[in-house]
């Protein structure tokens, strides 16, 4: 049965946060809140979490999962950056966006994409988040919570614990956030390429969509 945490969105409680990351520590999901939707997450180093996340949202092994990040040195440790693509990140973190890049040797092979070595990484722009991640000392490993045959990501805390009680250990309710997923760029390449247009602006990367 899943814990529920009632949390202050903008002043999160600092024992809720420390009882947050012994959960995760200790290998529980969790539902939480972002500056886009919610999220499942879990802990980085867990090798059963990204089993139980692809079970939950019943998707493959060519599912790129992210790194929530603090910051751009934190990504710089888990993702090959050069200066083009580190003027872009400062520019646009914190944000809603969530980065493709060549992973480093930092990153565990089961956590890059099989066939291109990437990672996901995204630095977010909300308390919660950023208090749970400076607890942690460390990225937290993240899906966007997306359920089965569902048209848009789940927003209320109190659903997600109806639906998923039996599925994670923890549901922080940071109130509603949104229903918008991050954009997804890709910075692989010699451009930014849009892989999936979400809340954040397409601006600070020169792309034109649609």
């Amino acid at each position: 049965m899943a814990q529920f945490f009632s949390i202050h969105p903008a002043n999160p409680q600092s024992r809720l946060i420390r009882q947050a990351a012994a959960i995760v520590r200790a290998g529980g999901v969790l539902a939480y809140p972002t500056d886009s939707c919610y999220a499942l997450g879990g802990h980085l180093g867990d090798k059963t979490i990204m089993t139980r996340i692809r079970a939950i949202r019943q998707v493959d092994e060519h599912h790129h999962f992210t790194l929530m990040c603090r910051n751009l040195a934190e990504i710089s440790h888990y993702a090959k950056v050069d200066n083009r693509q580190y003027r872009l990140l400062k520019a646009s973190t914190p944000g809603s966006y969530t980065f493709i890049f060549q992973a480093t040797r930092e990153v565990p092979r089961r956590l890059q994409h099989p066939k291109r070595n990437t990672i996901g990484l995204r630095i977010p722009d909300h308390p919660v988040v950023q208090a749970l991640l400076t607890e942690l000392n460390e990225p937290l490993l993240s899906s966007t919570l997306m359920l089965p045959g569902d048209e848009f990501p789940l927003n209320d805390a109190e659903e997600i614990r109806d639906r998923l009680e039996h599925h994670v250990e923890l549901v922080l309710d940071g109130g509603a956030c949104g229903l918008e997923m991050s954009t997804v760029i890709d910075l692989t390449g010699d451009e930014p390429e849009l892989v999936r247009q979400g809340k954040g602006s397409l601006a600070p990367f020169g792309i034109v969509h649609g």
